[in-house]
């Protein structure tokens, strides 16, 4: 949590220097919390131990002008140890309007949504934890125009397999940022620079029903656990697991045929905390696990608190420690 910023988008790292990296999304409580597909910016904070406090350190991916795919807001960050590289993936994007400087609702008046239609997904890559980051000056995978996935590319969440290759899964919808939002699956095989290959022409998590808001999902965070792939996400309207904004466990083979788990909810906005009590968080999103020693040790997630989703009067990244 960082007074005077909405806070979002927990991704945690341990360094080379053996403390714990987080990787996330700050914009000015100045500007609404709607902003932040307008003002984020990716920024880095430290911990002695998995389950924090953090505290800030810097800004990693400020913005970097209207030139650049990532020019106004970076966000969404998902960072990965390859070898003795470090792969940050984000979201960024630009927009053809002045940077919003104040309360105003960027999506009342379509600031917003012109601004969520150049989202893409994005790259940086450094020898240390500390940077510096070496951005690359082109989105890893680009929308395809006429097909499921021609509006956007985001949400990134990367794999890295034993062989080197890269396995991306990424969020985008056939048209605008109306439901259903989709994912699909795409595979680097030589190196994290690309080119990524998308491995189906369809969305890979679809349940082909009648009710589009069935499939509509967000916020996957993917794993390889030795033999298949597993991940959780967020069910974005809870017509999979049976509550809104909860979270899903599913697992695959080769990254592309999704089987849900028995049970599926994989994690609830329901929170117990250590004095015993309980609360229903206005969101518990964007969720990540930190593994060490090859198993899941942490569960972080974006939440925040209000009466329901987005209405919310502060957010920070929380950490749950697994049993």
């Amino acid at each position: 949590m960082m007074d005077g910023y909405w806070v979002w988008d927990p991704s945690v790292v341990k360094g080379e220097d053996g403390r714990y990296h987080m990787f996330a999304s700050r914009w000015s409580k100045e500007l609404g919390f709607g902003n932040w597909v307008t003002n984020s910016q990716i920024v880095r904070a430290v911990s002695d131990t998995p389950a924090g406090p953090y505290t800030f350190e810097e800004v990693v991916l400020p913005a970097r002008g209207k030139g650049f795919f990532d020019g106004y807001t970076t966000h969404n960050p998902r960072i990965l140890q390859y070898g003795k590289q470090y792969l940050l993936y984000y979201m960024g994007t630009v927009y053809d309007f002045p940077v919003p400087a104040n309360l105003d609702d960027v999506w009342a008046d379509g600031r917003g949504q012109r601004a969520w239609m150049n989202k893409r997904a994005g790259l940086a890559v450094a020898d240390s934890v500390y940077g510096p980051w070496k951005r690359m000056d082109h989105p890893v995978i680009e929308p395809r125009p006429g097909k499921w996935d021609a509006s956007i590319t985001s949400n990134p969440s990367p794999v890295a397999l034993p062989d080197g290759s890269i396995y991306l899964m990424y969020k985008s919808s056939s048209k605008n940022y109306e439901p259903p939002l989709l994912l699909g699956a795409a595979m680097s095989r030589k190196s994290y620079k690309g080119p990524y290959e998308r491995l189906s022409d369809s969305p890979v998590f679809s349940f082909h029903s009648s009710n589009k808001m069935d499939n509509d999902v967000e916020d996957p965070f993917v794993w390889y656990a030795g033999d298949h792939y597993e991940l959780i996400m967020k069910d974005r309207f809870g017509h999979i697991c049976g509550e809104e904004g909860g979270g899903i466990h599913a697992t695959s083979k080769d990254g592309v045929d999704w089987k849900l788990s028995n049970p599926v909810k994989a994690y609830s906005r329901i929170i117990k905390w250590d004095d015993g009590t309980t609360t229903k968080q206005a969101n518990f999103e964007r969720p990540f696990l930190l593994f060490e020693n090859g198993r899941p040790t942490h569960l972080f997630a974006a939440t925040g608190s209000g009466p329901r989703p987005y209405q919310v009067d502060k957010t920070w990244n929380m950490v749950v420690p697994l049993k």
